[in-house]
């Protein structure tokens, strides 16, 4: 048994895929509330409650959604009260609350993902599909930082020189076109080497060997089997039509049908498999410890 990260790459980008999609194409507020409730309860099991303090911000979503769209939106039968003559309606406010549910939803979900998905899976998934999206993503992902480090680097320098005696607006512009001159010349000059260096190493001569850790288990067959399963069945009834909710200009539920439980039941399964996986692995570590 292991823990949901320690699964092959591409079986967890799948299950990403499959849980996020449906619940950001899906005007279902249950959907989306399953959704974001396994994504807190995940970032809870995985990393504490500490990290979750973190994510309190994002309620902001909901709650804005619930504002902000009556105010745009006059749509709906179902008046609460009116502001300057214009109507506040119910349906108005509860679709601003299922979308701001929504975001919060993906936010949740994306967070963890970032925190799991490190740039060796992501190039072990890319570099599979297509070696020329590995490779710029792996030189997106080695530039990127490397240029923040160099700015921080030329404006110490210029400190140091003397180049910013006032603190003023106009010496903090001249100041970072000054970085930015620099930076256009040492990434022209960065950008030469590297092309020598990857002519010299003997790159797109025969064809592209690669490496990696990874490899496909058991375990990783029945995770990609499951999500797909689920996946399926989720996405089988939002195809269907059974699960779209009217919002205007008079809330309508789906009828609950057979097709629309086992919609919702398969979603939540789905969204509940990381957390059940760490749960597990958890608890068995706790039981080798005890047996020390």
């Amino acid at each position: 048994m292991k823990s949901f990260k320690d699964y092959n790459p591409i079986a967890i980008f799948l299950y990403y895929a499959l849980a996020v999609i449906p619940a950001m194409f899906c005007s279902n507020p249950v959907i989306m509330s399953i959704s974001m409730v396994c994504a807190v309860l995940f970032r809870l099991v995985k990393d504490g409650p500490a990290a979750c303090k973190k994510m309190w911000f994002f309620l902001i979503f909901p709650f804005a959604g619930m504002i902000v769209n009556p105010i745009f939106i006059h749509k709906g039968v179902t008046t609460l009260f009116f502001i300057n003559n214009s109507p506040i309606t119910l349906e108005a406010v509860m679709y601003g609350l299922t979308m701001g549910i929504m975001i919060f939803a993906t936010i949740a979900w994306f967070t963890s993902f970032s925190s799991i998905m490190t740039t060796d899976k992501l190039l072990y998934i890319f570099g599979s599909v297509s070696p020329k999206i590995a490779l710029i993503l792996s030189m997106a992902l080695r530039y990127i930082p490397l240029y923040g480090q160099q700015i921080k680097k030329i404006r110490q320098a210029q400190q140091v020189v003397g180049l910013y005696k006032e603190d003023n607006a106009i010496d903090k512009i001249r100041g970072g076109m000054r970085i930015f001159s620099v930076m256009v010349s040492w990434a022209l000059e960065n950008g030469i080497i590297t092309a020598d260096s990857m002519t010299a190493r003997g790159y797109g001569v025969g064809r592209r060997s690669r490496f990696a850790i990874f490899s496909w288990k058991k375990q990783d067959f029945m995770l990609l089997a499951a999500s797909m399963l689920l996946g399926g069945i989720t996405i089988l009834g939002i195809a269907a039509g059974h699960m779209g909710y009217e919002w205007y200009p008079q809330i309508a539920a789906p009828k609950a049908g057979l097709l629309t439980i086992c919609t919702y039941i398969a979603y939540a399964l789905l969204a509940l498999i990381p957390s059940y996986l760490q749960l597990k692995e958890d608890s068995r570590w706790r039981s080798l410890q005890s047996e020390i």
